[in-house]
């Protein structure tokens, strides 16, 4: 495979330039996404895995957020759980890292060059704990887009829409599929954001 490979205009990262943002071995997807209907019971799992996080950072989990498909009601996704968590600073990672992997959650992705983003997987169910530092652009990105899909159903039917159709290719990592997605979440993201 090429260092890039270009696919609906859009340039995907190559296993190099993945590689260098994992921690341990870069592992192939080579498959569709596995999206599944909306489940009633992931608002649990979510607060679930948080009180965990919380219990073991106390006051440096300064906030702690369900993003992501699974936390807006009625739309379709992978049946991952995506957490947000904000630290003082995520690139001091002395300061929760150890606590974390104390407790059985495994750091994946290190990405110094987006705003210091980490990002581990859980113990016991199948989350994405996302970390970044307070005052983070990305933080209120993440809330308002979830926020919008909360309340604009045209928005979300469009979005499933689109992550259907993308989830039946075959992918050679679920990064390129998240990466794909990044056209149609700019284009609700410039309607959330007018809607201020």
């Amino acid at each position: 495979m090429s260092s890039k490979q270009e696919s609906n205009n859009f340039i995907y990262r190559s296993d190099e330039e993945l590689q260098k943002l994992t921690v341990g071995e870069l592992k192939p997807h080579n498959a569709p996404i596995t999206l599944v209907e909306y489940d009633p019971h992931w608002p649990k799992a979510f607060e679930r895995e948080a009180n965990r996080i919380r219990s073991v950072l106390g006051s440096k989990a300064l906030q702690i957020e369900h993003v992501g498909s699974t936390s807006v009601s009625g739309l379709c996704a992978k049946p991952i759980i995506d957490m947000l968590l904000v630290v003082e600073d995520s690139a001091d990672e002395l300061s929760y890292v150890p606590e974390l992997e104390a407790a059985g959650y495994i750091l994946r992705i290190r990405e110094p060059e987006w705003f210091e983003h980490r990002l581990f997987k859980g113990t016991d169910i199948d989350i994405n704990l996302h970390v970044f530092s307070v005052g983070t652009p990305e933080i209120d990105r993440m809330l308002r887009f979830r926020d919008w899909l909360r309340s604009n159903e045209p928005d979300r039917d469009k979005y499933a829409q689109v992550k259907q159709r993308l989830a039946k290719n075959k992918w050679h990592h679920v990064q390129h599929y998240a990466d794909a997605k990044t056209s149609i979440i700019q284009e609700i993201m410039e309607r959330a954001n007018a809607n201020k």
